[in-house]
C-alpha cells in the first residue's frame, strides 16, 4: 500500500507542480497541502484523472492555528474506491480569506461548508446558501475557533411565563474553583483520609 501511495504521491507533484505546497504519507493516507488559488482545480484533477479518480468525498473540516498569521488549515478527506486509497487535501487560509467552493465538483459539499463556516467563520465563495446549520439564527462567534470562550456568550432556555425561548446573557452560577488533581504518589501535600495511620506507624 505504500508503494501504491509513494507513487500516487509522485504523480500528483508531476501533473499538478503549481497547486502543491507540499507531501507527507502518515497512517497510510497520502497529505498533500495546496495553494488557495489552485484548490478547485486541483480536487476536479483528483476527482478525473485516471491515475486518482477520488471520486467520493468524506469530510470537510477546519483546524484553528490562531498563532499563525494564516489561522486556518481547512482539511478535506477524499476517497477513491477505484484505487482503494485516501488523500488529505490541506489549504492554509487566512481570516480574510474566502476559500472557492467545491459544490461544483462535489455537491455533497454543500453541508460540510456549511458547517465549517458555522463552526469556524470560514467563508466560502460561490456557495449557493452559506448560513450556519448547526447553530441558531442569532448565534454569536464561532464554537471551534480556540478564543470562543467555553461558557459561550448568550444562554437558551424555554420560559414557561412567557410561552416561548429566551436569550439570555450567561450567568455563572458559581464562581470558578481550583481542584487539586494531583494524586498521593506525585507528591501531594496533603493527608488524604486513612493516610494518617500510616504515618503513625514511623
Amino acid at each position: 500500500m505504500s508503494e501504491a501511495l509513494q507513487e500516487l504521491e509522485a504523480h500528483i507533484e508531476l501533473k499538478r507542480p503549481d497547486d502543491v505546497v507540499a507531501t507527507e504519507i502518515a497512517f497510510g493516507e497520502l497529505n498533500v497541502s495546496v495553494t488557495l488559488a489552485g484548490l478547485v482545480d486541483f480536487v476536479e484533477f483528483l476527482r478525473s484523472d485516471r491515475s486518482c479518480r477520488f471520486s467520493t468525498l468524506v469530510d470537510i473540516t477546519g483546524v484553528d492555528h490562531p498563532e499563525r498569521p494564516a489561522r486556518f488549515d481547512v482539511v478535506y478527506h477524499f476517497l477513491s474506491m477505484y484505487q482503494n486509497a485516501r488523500v488529505r487535501v490541506k489549504v492554509a487560509v487566512r481570516e480574510e480569506d474566502m476559500v472557492p467552493s467545491i459544490i461544483g465538483i462535489h455537491p455533497s459539499a454543500n453541508w460540510f461548508e456549511r458547517e465549517v463556516f458555522d463552526m469556524f467563520g470560514i467563508v466560502f465563495s460561490g456557495h449557493p446558501d452559506l448560513r450556519r446549520i448547526l447553530t441558531d439564527y442569532g448565534f454569536r462567534g464561532h464554537p471551534l475557533r480556540k478564543d470562543f470562550p467555553t461558557t459561550g456568550y448568550t444562554e437558551v432556555r424555554y420560559d414557561e411565563a412567557l410561552k416561548r425561548v429566551v436569550y439570555e446573557p450567561v450567568k455563572l452560577v458559581q464562581d470558578y474553583r481550583l481542584f487539586d488533581f494531583m494524586s498521593p504518589w506525585e507528591g501531594a501535600e496533603y493527608i488524604l483520609p486513612g493516610d494518617e495511620k500510616e504515618g503513625a506507624k514511623g
